[in-house]
Formats: C-alpha cells, structure tokens, sequence
C-alpha cells in the first residue's frame, strides 16, 4: 500500500537521489505516495476535505451552546473579548501556517516541537494536545445529550452516550479519504446552520418575527453591554469581561486541526497553504459573527439563558442561546430545525476531536514519546491502537450519569481550556526557534512556501497573551470566600501536568535544547517533494467524476476502434 511515514529525523541518505522515483501510471492512485511502509498514514485527504475537517474540529458545542455563558457577562463584554482574542489567534495561526507548509508532517506541531526546541518539549506539547482533544471528546457528547433535552427530558443518557461512541468508532475505523468524505457532508449542514442562524438574527432584528417587533440593538441596551460579575461598578465590568474572555479563549480554536492533518494531505504544500489562509476568515464571520450575533437576539439577563446555564436545570433542553431566542420570540418550527442541525454539528465536532487525539497519539508514538503499538495501522492508514484510546477518553461522558450535564461540562471546559492554551503555546515557542534556525542556516524567509505576517513580533505578543490568560483564567478562586479545591485544580491540573511531563523527561533523559545551527530544517521534505512529483497538478473535476470518485467507481478506458 502506498504510504509514508514522516519522523523528525533526515529521511535523505548520501547515496539516495532527491529526485522522485519512476512509477508506471497504472502504479499510482491520487492520495498515494509510493513506499514501502504497510504501517503508515496515507495521504487520501484532498483540500476541500481538510477545509472541512479543520471547520467540523473548531466549530461545535462552543460555539452554539457555551457561547452563552460569556453572553452572560454582557453583549459588549463578548464581542470585545472574541474580537481581541480572535486576533491573537490570527497570529497563532501565521505562525503555525509557516511551519507546517514548511515541513507537512503528521500532527505536525508535536513533531516540529521535538525537532526544533527540545525533545522535552515535544513530549510535553505532544501529551498536553493529545489529553486536550481526548477531553474534547465527553464534552462535546455531554453537550449532544443536553441538546437532544428541546424534544424530551426522559432519553435515557446512558443510551446517546453509546450510541455517539459506536458511531464515532465506525466512522473513524474507515480508511481516512471514507473518514474525510464523511466529514465534509457532516461539517456542511453546520455550515448551513451558521448561515441559518446569521440571516434569522438580520431578519427578526428588522422586524421579520411574530410580533412584527424591529428590536435592533435594544438588547444592548435594555441590560449593560458590560455586565458586573464578582465586584460592583468599574472593576466588576472589567472582570465580567475577563470571564468573556476566558470563554473567547475555550471557544476560539481553529489551526490545530490543519496541523494534524498534514501527514494526511495531498499535494500539502498548496493544499494546507489554501486551509491556512481560509482560518483569518473563519475567524472574522464565525466567531466574531456569532459573538455579535448573540449579543443582538437575547440580553444578557434572559431569565431561561440564566436557568439552563447558571442554576444547571438542563430539563427544559433549550440550551443554545439561538435556540432560547426564536422560543421567546414564539417562533414555531425553526427551533426544531436548528436543534437538529445543532446536533449533526456536535457529532461532527466530536467526529473529528476522536481523530486528531489518534493521529497525536500516532504522532507521539514516532517520536518514542509513546509505546511503540500507537504507531501501528492498518492495511488502509488507520493507526487503531491510538484509536482505541481516542474512543477511551468518550467513555468519560458516562461521568454526567452521576454528576449532571452542566456539572461534567464545568469540569473539562475548565480542564480543556488549560490544555488549549498550553498548546497555542506551544506553538509560539516553536515557531520562535523555527524562526531563529532559519536565520542561523542562511534561509531566507521570502523563498518560504508561506511566509507568515507581523514575524516574529506577531508571535512574541500571542505568546505573552496567552501566558497572561493561563495564569489569570483561574484567579477568582483566590478571591476571599471564593475558595474550592475542585475548581482549582480543574483550572490548573493541564499546567501543573504541562511542568511535571517537561522535566521528568528533561530529568529522566538528559535532553538538550536544539541549537538553531543544527536544527533539522531538512527532516521530510524530499519525501513530500516526492509525493508531490508523483501526484503532479491537481486535476480538475466535474460533480459526475467526482461523485463516481466519491463511490470508489472508476470509469472504464475507452477502446479505441480499429
């Protein structure tokens, strides 16, 4: 089977040619990469796959259901904290868009962290993501079980938990272009759902609702757009913000996923280039959209919105605050519409957190920062045993059955927010030795097949920001009277697990950090020029070929008559 296995090592022997070697055509299939590794990822995953996954991984729960709790902190309070939080991240993603299109690897910031600062530091990023998304997993079936409460309250738990499970496992046992079709449909109708969402917020804002009320920005101003939490007056308002922005941060993701696809990706030089540029947008219209969006349709002290999520009474299963909107606005049908959708979009979120948390694990595994079995596939590129441990961490959502729905989400929005910041993190820390090897080895970062904007300044301010807010995001527990041990630890476990992974194996195997003279900046490339050679330029297809391509269906050669 056509694969390659990308580790962070030179792949380029003294006596191996650079050039790319001959195959017949019959020899070679699109997405395949010629080798002789049966154990390895397979690059099956075309562009408009990867623009798909990396929207199904960042827009889910989020988004639509916990965007309420930094609402409850104001409408200004919330479109202020996405906006600033949105830009920090546009540099997260500059930064790791230069890397990766540099050196396509799979899980790709795991593998870069190893080669280029620290094997130390590879081992930390590559375990703190891999715990992240795995996290991810319960959260996002803890939400699809809250959700499916709008239609009735008495669906057993235990019950959609399994369900969810089984199906995530089915669609992930499928060889990864399978996985990726699946993805794209799936992540469609959540794109069908923000637009939904958006044109009924312009829509019943201008009067198109039952009571033929042109409410506008009255929201806005029928409460304070900054809310009070904690303290009274200025310092409340600005702590009421904080909260805003601890939300903005658990919710704002987005350049992970295409990181860890790049071992997957066809033609990935032009493929993630094209992914990369397309998260600056998904930023502006997604997030900040949705942060506005809400904040014009329901005020910060709806009564129902307070109740769902504040008080935990999660029987009435209105939990998106789009959802509480149109039922106050008495708008029939609609909301049945959109909760169906809401729940096709949680599925496809944790569809894809189950396959980034494998394809880490697999990643960690080439490194020999995991077991040696979690770098084994099957016959079609899928690493099973790192799959049987992303479909571990989904068991977790049985937690709720004693705990409650809004109690487990507490909990690993907490502990996944630590965990993302340690890996926004990390990233910055890469690409500032990424950046001092290239000046160290005379490259010259115009020849770059991306340059990333605003380097390394850009990324210097990301990572001092995103340091602060890992700090901060836990300090109201230290306020008097405010102590509780749970919420401690909830906050700052992924740190204190961030530390403790670092320098055991700093300790344990004496690492040194990487020099930027000898930082491999070589590593993978001549294997992804290869893939690239063979692959050619991307062939342009009508819907009927691409749909029979779709099905696995290849059209017979014509022959010619004699």
């Amino acid at each position: 089977m056509s694969s390659t296995t990308m580790q962070p090592i030179p792949t380029k022997k003294d006596d191996e040619p650079l050039e790319p070697k001959q195959h017949s055509p019959s020899e070679i299939i699109s997405g395949e990469i010629i080798s002789h590794s049966s154990e390895a990822l397979q690059r099956h995953l075309t562009s408009r796959q990867i623009q798909f996954i990396a929207i199904g991984g960042s827009i889910g729960t989020a988004l639509f259901i916990s965007i309420g709790y930094a609402l409850m902190q104001g409408a200004g309070s919330t479109l202020v904290a996405f906006v600033l939080q949105c830009l920090i991240m546009a540099q997260v993603n500059s930064a790791v868009a230069e890397m990766t299109v540099f050196m396509p690897v799979s899980a790709a910031f795991i593998q870069h962290a190893s080669a280029w600062v620290d094997q130390a530091w590879g081992f930390m990023v590559g375990w703190n993501f891999c715990l992240y998304e795995g996290l991810l997993v319960p959260f996002e079936i803890t939400a699809l079980d809250m959700v499916l409460t709008f239609w009735r309250d008495d669906i057993p738990s235990a019950a959609v938990i399994s369900v969810a499970i089984f199906f995530y496992a089915l669609t992930n046992l499928l060889a990864v272009k399978y996985f990726g079709e699946a993805e794209f449909w799936l992540t469609g109708g959540k794109l069908m759902l923000i637009i939904i969402l958006f044109l009924f917020t312009f829509v019943t804002m201008v009067g198109g609702n039952p009571q033929r009320d042109t409410y506008g920005f009255r929201n806005w101003t029928e409460t304070s757009p900054f809310v009070e939490y904690l303290s009274s007056g200025d310092l409340g308002r600005f702590q009421g913000f904080l909260a805003a922005l601890w939300q903005a941060a658990f919710t704002i993701v987005g350049p992970e996923y295409i990181a860890s696809v790049a071992g997957e990706a066809q033609r990935p030089r032009k493929t993630l280039k094209a992914a990369f540029k397309s998260v600056y947008w998904r930023f502006g219209i997604f997030f900040i959209g949705a942060a506005l969006c809400v904040g014009i349709i329901l005020p910060a002290n709806d009564p129902t919105l307070l109740r769902v999520l504040r008080s935990g009474d999660t029987g009435t299963g209105a939990a998106s605050p789009f959802v509480i909107a149109m039922n106050n606005m008495q708008v029939e049908g609609l909301p049945h519409v959109i909760n169906a959708l809401l729940v096709t979009s949680i599925y496809s979120a944790g569809n894809a957190l189950v396959y980034t948390c494998s394809r880490s694990l697999h990643g960690l595994a080439l490194n020999g920062h995991a077991p040696k079995i979690f770098s084994k596939c099957t016959q079609s590129g899928v690493p099973i045993y790192s799959l049987l441990v992303a479909l571990a961490f989904a068991c977790l959502s049985y937690l709720k059955l004693g705990s409650g729905s809004v109690q487990v989400l507490n909990w690993l929005t907490n502990l996944i927010t630590g965990g993302e910041l340690i890996t926004y993190i990390g990233m910055c820390v890469n690409y500032l030795f990424f950046y001092r090897a290239l000046k160290a080895q005379g490259y010259d970062r115009r020849s770059l097949p991306y340059r990333g904007w605003f380097q390394p300044y850009g990324t210097w301010v990301a990572l001092f920001w995103l340091l602060g807010v890992e700090i901060f995001s836990g300090y109201d527990i230290f306020l008097k009277g405010r102590w509780d041990l749970g919420s401690f630890f909830s906050h700052y476990t992924m740190a204190f697990l961030a530390l403790c992974t670092f320098f055991g194996w700093k300790v344990g195997y004496r690492s040194r950090i990487v020099r930027p003279e000898e930082a491999d900046l070589v590593w993978a490339r001549p294997d992804v020029e290869r893939h690239e050679a063979e692959m050619g330029e991307e062939e342009h297809m009508g819907f009927h070929r691409r749909f029979m391509g779709i099905l696995n269906i290849r059209e017979r050669p014509q022959r010619s008559e004699v």
